[in-house]
């Protein structure tokens, strides 16, 4: 049993969520690979988004939203943007104005679009950012919201201190994130369709072979639950809490900056 303890430690160690990347033999960072994949896969992504969810994303979207009506946020920033469903979804607290930041100019241009065909560019503004290193002065936003993003930061606690920095005190974030359902059967079929069925047809329809891989491996490593909890707190955020949603498939978690 300790050489079996021992063996799980050390591969923890071996493989943190920083060096889980979509190409594990390549020698170029995670922020790098997370760039072109997401620019690879930018035309398709909305459409497997939800049809690989069978369109729970959108239900997981406006749950999460709903956490910051009480704060009336005008001022509003969407981490890891992609292609704006999140920033769209924050419309619905009427803020003044929604600024997303995504790494991918790929996932950002199907943004534009997106906004411009709805009428949307003057409410929602798309910048193209490093999550590590925010392009805002400290103390900038009422809110700053993160829709399955926070995974694929390089480095989770810059990406982390670097949002607490830029909000307003009294702001809140919140993450929705995937998350490890622990319950019989959930687990199971969840493990069976993240594992093998997800992969194959998000390879199929998307054409690379790396993103959809890389999705179920980055849950895995992900530091998810009260692990998620304590990386919030140890860079600044109070009253931290986490929501399950359908049996621990995604979680919605809150920080406030006191």
């Amino acid at each position: 049993m300790d050489y079996l303890c021992e063996r799980f430690c050390k591969f923890k160690l071996k493989y943190p969520l920083t060096a889980i990347k979509p190409i594990q033999s390549s020698e170029k960072s995670k922020k790098q690979q997370v760039e072109e994949m997401f620019d690879s896969i930018s035309g398709r992504y909305d459409f497997l988004n939800h049809f690989l969810s069978l369109g729970i994303d959108k239900i997981w979207r406006k749950k999460a939203v709903a956490n910051l009506k009480p704060l009336n946020p005008k001022y509003m920033l969407d981490v890891a943007t992609g292609t704006a469903d999140l920033a769209i979804e924050c419309l619905k607290l009427n803020p003044d104005k929604v600024i997303g930041v995504d790494l991918s100019e790929g996932m950002l241009s199907m943004g534009r679009k997106k906004l411009s065909g709805a009428g949307l560019s003057d409410k929602i503004e798309l910048r193209k950012g490093d999550s590590e290193r925010l392009l805002f002065e400290d103390n900038t936003f009422d809110a700053c919201t993160v829709g399955f993003g926070v995974r694929n930061f390089e480095n989770l606690d810059q990406g982390l201190s670097e949002i607490f920095r830029v909000l307003k005190p009294g702001a809140m974030l919140v993450v929705l994130e995937f998350s490890k359902p622990r319950v019989f059967p959930v687990k199971q079929v969840y493990n069976l369709y993240f594992n093998a069925i997800l992969p194959f047809w998000g390879r199929y329809i998307s054409k690379n072979n790396s993103a959809y891989s890389y999705l179920p491996e980055s849950v895995k490593h992900f530091p998810d639950g009260k692990d998620f909890i304590s990386h919030l707190q140890s860079v600044g955020f109070s009253d931290c809490n986490m929501k399950a949603l359908s049996f621990g498939i995604c979680s919605i978690y809150t920080g406030v900056k006191k």
